[in-house]
């Protein structure tokens, strides 16, 4: 009789077992590639830092979510450099992440956020700010290169975009303007 029961609970637990999908040996199904996303307005009106500071380290999107890349722009910039907003939002975080001061601000007008690392706020969550005002100060440590810089990143919703479309070309410009003598 032990037999018979023994081999009935082995029969079943085979049974389930064999009816059961394997979920962890299944291949995740494809993910849709994403739709085009709409256009960075260029509402930029100043850089985060200085008028025209060196890139460090460019934008490098990374292949999936998940993947290695370089979600921003690293800014070269003194310890201590005014950190300013480059267009008109209101900031929705001032404060510290992982022991480092992070500044985010929703652009007015957009579904765009832009934030900036490592600062040390001078703003507070809520307040509105305009164009050229200043949201915190470089700070020295917690910085990710090998000299201090302002990492820049732009956000719509949780996908990262290039901060650098938020410039208008007349701020990307490469120099000064010069003007050239009329000839006849």
């Amino acid at each position: 009789m032990r037999y018979v029961m023994v081999w009935t609970a082995s029969l079943l637990v085979s049974a389930g077992a064999a009816l059961t999908p394997l979920a962890w040996a299944d291949t995740p199904p494809p993910t849709p590639s994403p739709a085009p996303s709409a256009p960075v307005p260029a509402v930029g009106r100043v850089w985060p830092v200085g008028v025209r500071p060196p890139v460090a380290r460019g934008w490098e999107p990374p292949a999936s979510v998940y993947g290695p890349g370089h979600r921003g722009v690293d800014l070269a910039a003194p310890a201590g450099a005014a950190v300013r907003a480059v267009a008109a939002g209101r900031v929705t975080f001032a404060g510290r992440v992982a022991g480092r001061g992070v500044v985010s601000v929703g652009l007015a007008g957009t579904d765009l956020r832009t934030t900036y690392e490592p600062v040390r706020p001078s703003v507070r969550t809520g307040d509105a700010v305009a164009a050229g005002a200043v949201v915190g100060t470089v700070e020295a440590a917690g910085s990710h290169c090998s000299a201090v810089c302002v990492h820049w990143g732009l956000l719509r919703g949780g996908t990262y975009l290039n901060p650098l479309a938020l410039l208008p070309p007349w701020l990307l410009a490469h120099g000064p303007s010069r003007l050239l003598p009329v000839t006849p």
